[in-house]
């Protein structure tokens, strides 16, 4: 035990040296405060109010103890789901390629805690540029559909690999390939190690380096010579970083972090050629000549497809298309599978496509594959698959910077959406089932909801500072009703509940426009054989957001103070006034005893003597009333008689 505690500490003394000489980064770091101690023992005896209140103290719950766990590793370990689930939601990283991620998972005493810990997949969150970084790697490995275009030969061995890949990634490969960009083969000398080139070839498509090179019997080279090669390689490819990452591959958290910083550089990498070789070459015409333009396979780029992207002409248009989108994810199926984009024909056949602009985006089918749309047509007999003398134009129902959205991420995967394009986005991400980016769309108009919530606008016409933007225009960004249908047809809660509030928080707004009747009886008919019992989601979902927005203004106004230190004097007082003007002797009562409810959100006008009183207030019938607290009261009253004066009115009973 005295051994194991000195080898314990000589670890944690050499970690703290390699932090302060900055070769390692602290991910988890020490911490010895009273409070997280308390966590971790709370997260051991699986004291989920312990683990709380701590959590609520500001406790850091993804430090470690001096014995290494953290509190995700000490709940998991003593198989507390609940504890594990709270920290998961409070904000505990379990991820998947580091040490302490892999103790999390392997250690969880149970399946359950461990498909806990997957469901969260907090290595995609903390990272994500591993599931790119992954892709990237399998392409090496990738089959069918083969998507190569060079064939480089090392001794006996042979590495099908893309030049695209090949010129962002290293200078050398970028100045070779400029000048032989159609190339097909290429072979390396007899004298290299093909060991070394694969380690070298792996580590730009952005792979893990091995914790041994390799070398000795059989292979005709021993370790020492692989290792010169390398460090060749690394110089004549100018890729000094893989030799640094083969030096340091020892040593496991410096070697994640090298290959995280690597990532981060490739994907970077990979970013500026994407904008200097694909958005700069793309091509802009006009509808009726897009067809007829032609593109060698042999180009500069390595470009092996054309994406083709029609401008809308008109609002009347885009809401036609978006009817369509629509129809496309209820009825416009093929035995239950999605259409998905159209290929080769527009989306409409007006006399105005001749005078719309279109635009083709050379692209590689490589990256296009990340969307399961392409990679399944890719992989099948359509001519899109095929490789004729001239690329294939593929047509994708989308606006052409809803494409270029759709191509950043698949080449980056950055997003920026902005809030104007957010939901031509989503469809377009839902049809090519890029469920990555649908969600970063999802993300950008919930956004809206983040804010405050004091005006009381018709539309989303008021954006929040965070939410990206490139038109500077503030009005009739999107259609709430659009929001909603989408929504319903994309199948995506966040937006769901994201409209229900917004909409409530605006409801005076609303509840009498007849764009609201039509989406309530919507609502409601989508319950299959709906009975009188059966409640309306969507005005379900408005009055809980209804009283959560009263409720918020009373909070914000401090009448819950007001309201613990008066109720029952304000009350006691009324009460007496009432006696004395009436002439009763009644011993007063406390209406809490009597079933009269003075929570929140009010039921009932309460004036409390002193309290907010600026004059007489109108509320929304037009009452006037003598405080702001007896306004809101009543205002939130009237809100829900319109919805139940509303299902009268639609024969609807919820």
């Amino acid at each position: 035990m005295v051994l194991k505690k000195v080898e314990i500490e000589a670890s944690l003394q050499e970690e703290q040296k390699l932090i302060k000489d900055g070769t390692l980064r602290e991910d988890n770091p020490l911490d010895t405060s009273d409070v997280f101690l308390k966590l971790c023992d709370a997260c051991r005896r699986g004291d989920l109010k312990g683990s709380q209140e701590a959590l609520t103290e500001g406790a850091n719950l993804n430090a470690r103890d001096r014995f290494d766990y953290t509190p995700l590793i000490l709940a998991s370990l003593c198989g507390h789901y609940e504890v594990v689930q709270l920290l998961l939601e409070s904000g505990a990283l379990c991820e998947r390629d580091t040490f302490q991620g892999e103790r999390c998972l392997y250690n969880a005493l149970n399946d359950k805690i461990r498909r806990l810990l997957l469901e969260y997949d907090y290595s995609k969150s903390t990272d994500p540029l591993q599931p790119f970084a992954s892709y990237i790697t399998s392409l090496l490995s990738r089959e069918h559909p083969q998507t190569s275009d060079i064939l480089v030969t090392a001794d006996q061995e042979s590495f099908r690999l893309h030049k695209f890949i090949l010129s962002s990634r290293s200078p050398y490969f970028s100045k070779k390939l400029a000048a032989a960009s159609d190339a097909t083969s290429w072979k390396l000398p007899s004298i290299l190690p093909p060991q070394a080139f694969s380690i070298a070839i792996r580590y730009l498509y952005l792979g893990e380096l091995p914790n041994e090179v390799g070398g000795g019997p059989g292979t005709g080279f021993t370790e020492d010579e692989i290792l010169e090669a390398l460090d060749k390689i690394s110089k004549h490819l100018e890729i000094r970083d893989l030799w640094d990452a083969i030096l340091q591959n020892s040593d496991r958290r410096i070697a994640r972090q090298k290959r995280t910083a690597e990532v981060e550089k490739g994907r970077d990498q990979l970013e500026s050629w994407f904008t200097e070789s694909v958005l700069r070459h793309k091509v802009t015409t006009t509808v009726d000549t897009a067809s007829e333009v032609r593109w060698d396979r042999n180009n500069s780029i390595f470009a092996d497809v054309l994406l083709r992207a029609d401008e809308i002409a008109d609002a009347e248009e885009s809401q036609s298309f978006h009817l369509e989108q629509m129809f496309r994810h209820t009825a416009g199926s093929l035995n239950g599978i999605p259409l998905g984009p159209l290929s080769g024909q527009s989306r409409s056949s007006s006399p105005l496509r001749e005078s719309r602009k279109s635009v083709l985006f050379p692209a590689h089918r490589a990256m296009l594959m990340r969307s399961e749309y392409f990679a399944a047509m890719f992989s099948s007999s359509f001519r899109e698959a095929q490789s004729p003398g001239h690329l294939h134009i593929i047509y994708v129902d989308c606006t052409p910077e809803v494409l270029e959205i759709v191509l950043t991420f698949l080449y980056t995967e950055k997003t920026d959406i902005p809030l104007e394009l957010a939901l031509d986005a989503l469809y377009t991400a839902d049809s090519l089932f890029i469920d990555k980016l649908k969600m970063r769309a999802a993300v950008v108009i919930s956004t809206l909801g983040s804010g405050t919530m004091s005006q009381i606008p018709t539309r989303l016409d008021a954006m929040d500072a965070s939410v990206p933007s490139t038109t500077g225009q503030a009005q009739d960004v999107l259609d709430i009703y659009e929001v909603i249908r989408a929504a319903w047809q994309l199948h995506v809660p966040r937006l769901e509940e994201f409209a229900a509030r917004y909409i409530a928080m605006r409801f005076e707004s609303f509840v009498d426009e007849p764009e609201f009747e039509v989406i309530v009886k919507e609502s409601a008919g989508r319950i299959q054989a709906r009975q009188e019992t059966d409640t309306i989601e969507l005005l379900d979902d408005i009055r809980y957001y209804l009283s959560e927005r009263f409720r918020l203004r009373f909070e914000d106004s401090g009448i819950e103070e007001m309201l613990e230190e008066d109720i029952e004097a304000a009350q006691q007082k009324a009460l007496e006034e009432e006696q004395q003007q009436h002439g009763v002797d009644k011993p007063w009562s406390n209406p809490l005893d009597e079933g009269v409810d003075v929570g929140l959100p009010l039921q009932q006008s309460i004036a409390l003597p002193g309290s907010m009183e600026t004059g007489r207030i109108r509320t929304l019938d037009g009452e006037e009333v003598d405080d702001e607290l007896a306004g809101e009261a009543r205002n939130y009253q009237i809100l829900l008689e319109k919805i139940d004066d509303l299902l009268d009115k639609l024969k609807l009973d919820a």
